[in-house]
């Protein structure tokens, strides 16, 4: 990771065929852009920490990180560069309570084409259609 860059985590819920998807509200950067639900890391978090702080904040739910599935740095006009890391959410308490996003659905894997993601994250969704990285349903808190 370059030195300049922001850390930034992202969570993915796989349940059954499908993933958890967010869509940002108007606003903000990026309005009614898709993306995995996440945010920054602050000082004297680790990424695990950070994660499972924003997943709290913008879902209501204490997750269990799973293993990173993907990283990535990438950089949008006028903004600082971000490396941003992708984990597994390996399991979660509490009942997914969208308070944060204009949307949030779960998203058959193979049509996560079809929805209009953050830049950041499509290399990661490529990566998920080619096979690369092998998505596999782990939650035990919600009915498969």
């Amino acid at each position: 990771m370059s030195e300049s860059c922001i850390e930034v985590v992202a969570g993915v819920f796989v349940r059954g065929g499908g993933v958890l998807a967010c869509q940002r509200p108007p606003g903000g950067h990026h309005p009614g852009k898709w993306e995995f639900p996440g945010g920054k890391v602050e000082a004297g978090e680790s990424l695990q920490q950070a994660l499972q702080r924003e997943l709290r904040e913008e879902l209501n739910v204490d997750v269990t990180v799973g293993p990173v599935l993907w990283r990535a740095e990438h950089q949008y006009p006028g903004r600082q560069r971000f490396a941003l890391t992708f984990f597994l959410v390996s399991d979660y308490a509490g009942a997914i309570t969208n308070g944060a996003f204009a949307s949030a659905c779960w998203v058959p894997i193979g049509a996560l084409h079809e929805y209009d993601f953050l830049e950041g994250d499509r290399e990661f969704i490529r990566q998920i259609e080619k096979g690369v990285i092998q998505l596999h349903p782990g939650l035990k808190s919600e009915a498969q």
